[in-house]
């Protein structure tokens, strides 16, 4: 509210200077601050009287804000002490709001303000005071900074800007407990009077809350308050300035205020006995009923779980949570039978998972209910009396034998009467037929064991009066065996007959085959009877149905004859006996030395296995590139040759020529440089050894009259060339080309002796020759031709 009466008035300030105008009738400024230091005049200026200045220095004025009265409102008054009143010194005002909205009096130095302010817009102006002389303009008071303050009145009421608000707190929340703290705003000056002094007050919300005067808190007022009961309450509080005194302004907000939930109620089933039907033909594993217990919580406090309390019930049926719908979902555990069990009788319990033990004395927060469920009769398929059978039946039996019998049954009370089939394959002949009133199986035709052993067929039963209820049976049928096959031995490939293999040595162990079950005992094995002993080869039945294939005689060379065959007669042990003649092919090879079983060593470069065409001009390509490596070898050789000497030395080396001081050896000599040994060091190595074992075989078998210059002078030595043609020509690992070797014969011997060593005496060793068997069938062919030759020169 304005004043009616004059601003100047109104404040104590002014009111002072009302009664000082009133005293001595002339206006002065309110409250002017003067200092007693002089203040220096403009050169020149002398006062006559030599009397000190009081100085001007103005610190503020105050001017009310809203005035609406019809005139100015005075704000205070300029006066310097060199003013005499006559007229001659002029006051000027610059500064914020000069001439606009404060003016001055030029003579009096009176400041009005002709326009009303606003302290929440604009506080205080600052403005400077000059005093001057009217007709020299010259300045009597120095330049003076003084402020205009805007003095505030209660004219802005509290607000809050940010609301309504909104605010929760727990349901059953004690006395006091805070909820919420609410502030309003005042645009009047807090530092002068209580314009801007607010206090709070609850205008609608009572007696449930309350709120704090000074602060603003907002708390409850009542215990136990129940979110089910009520859960949202409207709150209006009210902010009042000038300290709530009257005539002060105020302002009203609203806070929107909600109850959380707590879990302060147990679960509660609606009833306390169910009643349930249920088929007997409920599948297990699914659910046949549903039940649910009512929380008037929410959340995660309203949230339970449920069991089965009873152990008869637990056994048959079982109960799980649906957390969504808070449902106990009730499935079957095992199948349900109407003709033993009518009906059955669950308790079933409630609780919630999450309790809050503040609210534990409410009680416990769970609850029970029965749920009786009734089971239906159903007309339900036949039974086997077996989950599966298996039967078993003689192959080769004629068709209509029995195999077996199986048996269905009505398990309704009714029993009614069942009849049976066999379910057809979509491909393939029948080969069991079943007797519909009976069930008793029986074969369509004869079964062989050694095509299908097992037969898996599906027996269906149904009842005659209700066809649609069929049932099923999984049946095996095993074909039993009878010794209906004779045995027989697997001849794939060719038995391996060491060249070197001894008298009675075992070539292979053979073994038969039989179709048959195993239990038609052990095989035996024979050569034929009908036929003549097999002058090479005989058979030991080992009599574990096994046979050794033995040797004869020793000496098989491949040579003479590669591929041998061998009739065997093997028996089975069944009942009746049967029995087959196998022919076994045996090949000599010459085989690898070491090898557990005989393997036939790889034949020489292109064998008789041959070799493919790709082979053989992959072979022809690599000769070619090395007869050119040869030529280019022999070309820059000559030209090599051209400026060097061809022989380096009178002694000179070349292939198969040796020069000796002395008369020689014989033909010893023809052996100090063997070209065979830069072509085939292995057989070079070979070779010497079948030479050193010839000597030997010569020293032994008393042949010294093949070498008739040292101890048989009465035989001629062109034998002893003929007897080497022989040997070369038998011989298998040398090069495949003619060779020129040449003996030399020096007659009959020198009167004075020979100096070659060869005629020396030296102890004669005797030879074991059944060791020579192991050396090679190159080895054997040698000692064989020695043994023939050697007997034809015994006497």
């Amino acid at each position: 509210m304005r004043a009616a009466s004059s601003p100047a008035c109104l404040s104590p300030l002014l009111l002072c200077l009302c009664v000082l105008q009133r005293s001595y009738g002339t206006p002065s400024p309110p409250s002017p601050t003067f200092t007693h230091n002089q203040t220096k005049l403009p050169d020149g200026d002398k006062d006559s009287h030599h009397r000190p200045k009081r100085g001007w220095i103005w610190n503020q004025f105050f001017v009310l804000e809203e005035h609406i009265g019809p005139d100015a409102q005075y704000v205070g008054k300029l006066h310097s002490n060199s003013d005499k009143g006559d007229g001659s010194v002029q006051y000027l005002l610059s500064g914020e709001g000069a001439g606009t909205i404060f003016t001055i009096n030029e003579l009096t130095g009176d400041i009005h303000a002709k326009k009303s302010l606003d302290r929440e817009k604009k506080s205080h102006y600052v403005l400077h005071a000059r005093a001057v002389d009217r007709f020299t303009n010259r300045a009597v008071e120095p330049e003076s900074e003084f402020i205009i303050k805007v003095q505030d009145v209660n004219d802005n009421a509290p607000k809050f800007p940010d609301g309504p608000f909104s605010a929760s707190v727990p349901e059953m929340a004690d006395i006091g407990t805070s909820v919420f703290q609410i502030t309003a705003t005042d645009a009047d000056d807090p530092t002068y009077g209580n314009s801007a002094k607010i206090v709070y007050s609850i205008l609608q919300g009572q007696p449930f809350f309350a709120v704090d005067p000074k602060t603003g808190v907002i708390r409850t007022a009542l215990p136990n308050m129940d979110r089910e009961t009520r859960e949202m309450y409207s709150v209006i509080i009210q902010a009042k300035d000038m300290a709530g005194s009257v005539g002060g302004l105020s302002g009203s907000t609203t806070v929107n205020i909600s109850l959380t939930d707590v879990n302060d109620n147990p679960p509660r089933f609606p009833q306390k006995n169910y009643q349930l039907y249920v088929p007997e033909s409920a599948q297990v594993g699914k659910a046949v009923g549903k039940i649910k217990a009512n929380d008037e919580d929410l959340g995660v406090n309203a949230e339970m779980t449920y069991r089965i309390t009873n152990e008869e019930g637990a056994a048959m049926f079982s109960i799980s949570t649906d957390s969504d719908k808070r449902e106990g979902v009730i499935s079957l555990r095992k199948p349900l039978d109407y003709e033993k069990k009518k009906a059955y009788s669950l308790n079933i319990e409630g609780v919630n998972t999450h309790l809050d033990p503040r609210f534990s004395y409410l009680g416990p927060f769970k609850d029970t209910t029965t749920l009786k469920l009734i089971i239906g009769d159903v007309d339900e398929a036949p039974v086997f009396t077996m989950d599966y059978y298996i039967m078993d039946v003689y192959e080769n039996a004629p068709a209509g034998t029995e195999v077996g019998m199986v048996t269905a049954q009505d398990p309704d009370s009714t029993r009614s009467k069942v009849r049976y089939s066999i379910e057809q394959i979509a491909d393939g002949d029948a080969l069991f037929t079943i007797d519909v009133d009976s069930g008793l199986i029986t074969t369509t035709k004869s079964l062989d064991r050694e095509e299908v052993a097992w037969h898996n067929i599906t027996v269906m039963a149904a009842e005659i009066d209700n066809p649609n209820l069929v049932s099923y049976v999984p049946v095996t049928v095993q074909v039993l065996d009878v010794n209906d096959n004779a045995p027989y031995i697997a001849t794939d490939s060719a038995l391996v007959l060491c060249e070197g293999s001894k008298a009675g040595q075992v070539i292979q162990i053979i073994r038969a085959t039989d179709k048959d079950n195993f239990a038609n005992g052990r095989f035996t094995f024979a050569l034929p009877e009908d036929l003549p002993v097999n002058p090479n080869f005989t058979l030991k039945d080992n009599e574990d149905s096994s046979a050794s294939v033995l040797a004869r005689r020793q000496g098989f060379s491949q040579a003479e004859q590669e591929l041998y065959q061998l009739l065997v007669v093997v028996w089975d042990g069944g009942e009746p006996v049967l029995s087959s003649t196998s022919t076994l092919t045996l090949r000599v090879c010459p085989c690898q030395r070491g090898a557990r079983t005989p393997v036939c060593r790889a034949q020489a470069f292109l064998s008789s296995a041959g070799l493919s065409t790709g082979a053989l001009i992959a072979i022809l390509l690599c000769v070619l590139i090395l007869l050119a490596i040869v030529v280019l070898f022999v070309t820059l050789r000559s030209k090599k040759s051209k400026k060097e000497p061809l022989i380096i030395s009178a002694e000179d080396i070349r292939e198969n020529v040796v020069t000796y001081d002395d008369e020689g050896g014989g033909e010893e000599d023809t052996e100090a440089f063997d070209i065979a040994a830069l072509r085939n060091p292995a057989a070079a190595e070979e070779m010497r050894m079948r030479k050193n074992l010839q000597s030997e075989l010569w020293r032994s078998m008393g042949t010294e009259a093949l070498s008739p210059a040292l101890t048989l002078p009465d035989e001629d030595i062109h034998e002893v060339i003929k007897l080497k043609v022989v040997e070369a020509d038998r011989d298998t690992s040398g090069p495949p080309y003619d060779s020129l070797q040449t003996y030399a014969y020096e007659g009959r011997g020198s009167p004075s002796g020979s100096i070659s060593s060869l005629d020396l005496p030296e102890t004669q060793t005797e030879l074991d020759l059944s060791e020579v068997d192991n050396w090679g069938p190159e080895v054997q062919i040698l000692s064989r031709v020695f043994q023939e030759k050697g007997q034809q020169h015994v006497p």
